[in-house]
């Protein structure tokens, strides 16, 4: 994936993205309120020595008061100075629970020893620091003391610890708690909170196999995408946009399909397609009809069949009579020339299905489908088929076997990969070809919104006017 993917899934689920982080949030806040507060309270503990009489006294005095600052720190959260003070306060704990909650620092480059405790009483917190502080003092100067001063058996002077360890910092009554720390609370649950909208943003996308614009198009093949129609919501009730609204950005994308459809197998004398999509509801036949509108447009004398001989609809869009059409054709009983209607006030002709037959992948895969395919091929500029889509049926294969090449309709956000990935191999078995690609549905915001990434206009660019019907007789 590359930047512009993750900028695109950051724009596409910054809703989501947005939740989490709220989520973290708030989830920082009920950690601090249900934590209860506990306070911190530390007194300060001098560790000296005697000094000598040389300096080399002094310096050998200094030295073993740094190694034994060390053991004095560590000697701290042991049973020997905890249980005195459990037992002088009266605390309700033993040593171990003690321990937990002290704490013995030396100070950097001093001979200091910082002794904290940490309780949810403030007040006692101060009293148990102090008490330990002092209980050390007591327990070292016992262990460090080799005797009394009176002389042992040969008459030499037992004499004390030259190290003594002198309180010099009461504990003090602490007046803010230490925990919880909302503010560091409230920043990790947000941080955990993006972090996990981010990588569920990333892992959606990656597991969404939907097609959604172009590039995932180039993922699945390297058929050309020649067109790409925007999501029109009133598509229902208004199929027909080119001649409904021909002015609007929709209408405009279908012309310039027209023109794209110019470059397409331009090395083929047949200019017949079979417009289908690798599964139902992608736009297919609003598409085919639409195009072939633009096609009679600009000049071209264009057929449109409707070779749905299953769901038909192109004679419904069109308002045209569809009882009799390519169904009684293919059977023999009746000819073309009789079936095929015009349509509008260009040369726009439309060849509706007819009869719903029991055997239509049959009756398009027949001979007789082939001579009417050369037939119109013949007639007419460009002849388009309106097929049914190619995962359910078979009915489009055979066809474009017969046409010689597909557009293949794919609904942005509705069409997955593989289905795309089918539909190519339902064409490549019986040797058929797909000439190009329109998207469809393409949404009109956000990070995959329609624009000129597809040969067309956009909604910011297009006609600044809306030009005034002719008039007949002057009126």
């Amino acid at each position: 994936m590359e930047l512009r993917d993750y900028i695109r899934i950051l724009r596409q689920s910054w809703v989501l993205i947005v939740l989490l982080t709220l989520l973290g949030l708030a989830a920082g806040v009920l950690l601090s309120i249900a934590q209860t507060p506990k306070f911190s309270s530390s007194a300060k503990v001098f560790v000296s020595t005697s000094n000598g009489g040389t300096i080399g006294e002094i310096q050998q005095g200094s030295a073993f008061t740094q190694q034994r600052v060390k053991t004095y720190a560590d000697l701290t959260t042991t049973p020997i100075v905890l249980l005195p003070v459990i037992a002088e306060l009266q605390l309700d704990l033993t040593s171990e629970e003690l321990a937990r909650d002290v704490t013995a620092v030396i100070l950097p480059d001093t001979t200091l020893i910082e002794i904290a405790v940490v309780g949810e009483d403030p007040a006692l917190a101060a009293e148990v620091a102090t008490a330990i502080s002092e209980s050390l003092t007591t327990v070292v100067e016992s262990i460090e003391t080799t005797g009394t001063g009176e002389a042992d058996a040969e008459g030499q002077p037992v004499t004390a610890s030259p190290v003594s360890l002198t309180l010099v910092q009461h504990a003090s009554v602490p007046q803010q708690p230490v925990s919880p720390n909302v503010v560091l609370n409230i920043a990790l649950g947000g941080l955990i909170g993006l972090v996990l909208g981010v990588g569920a943003a990333v892992l959606r996308e990656t597991l969404d196999t939907r097609i959604r614009n172009q590039r995932d198009l180039e993922s699945v093949t390297e058929v050309p995408v020649i067109g790409g129609i925007v999501f029109d919501p009133k598509a229902k009730d208004r199929p027909l946009i080119v001649h409904a609204d021909p002015h609007s950005p929709r209408a405009e994308s279908f012309r310039a399909l027209r023109t794209n459809l110019q470059f397409l197998d331009a090395a083929r004398p047949e200019r017949s397609f079979v417009v289908t999509s690798s599964i139902e509801s992608e736009g297919k036949s609003t598409t085919a009809a639409n195009l072939a509108i633009a096609l009679s447009d600009a000049g071209a004398k264009v057929l449109l069949v409707d070779a749905d001989l299953r769901r038909p609809k192109v004679a419904s869009y069109l308002g045209i009579e569809g009882a009799v059409g390519l169904t009684d054709v293919l059977i023999g009983r009746t000819e073309l020339v009789d079936v095929i209607q015009p349509w509008g006030r260009s040369q726009m002709y439309v060849l509706p299905a007819g009869r719903v037959p029991p055997n239509p992948s049959e009756l398009l895969g027949s001979s007789a489908m082939v001579e009417t395919v050369a037939e119109l091929n013949a007639a007419f500029d460009v002849v388009l088929f309106d097929a049914p889509p190619l995962l359910p049926v078979t009915d489009a294969a055979v066809l474009t076997r017969a046409a010689g090449g597909a557009i293949l309709v794919v609904a942005a956000g509705r069409a997955h990969k593989g289905q795309v990935r089918g539909a190519f191999s339902v064409l490549e078995n019986v040797d058929a070809k797909v000439s190009g690609i329109v998207l469809t549905m393409l949404p009109t915001k956000g990070p995959d919104a329609y624009g000129y990434g597809y040969g067309s206009y956009g909604y910011g660019y297009g006609y600044g006017y809306a030009p005034k019907e002719e008039t007949v007789g002057g009126v």
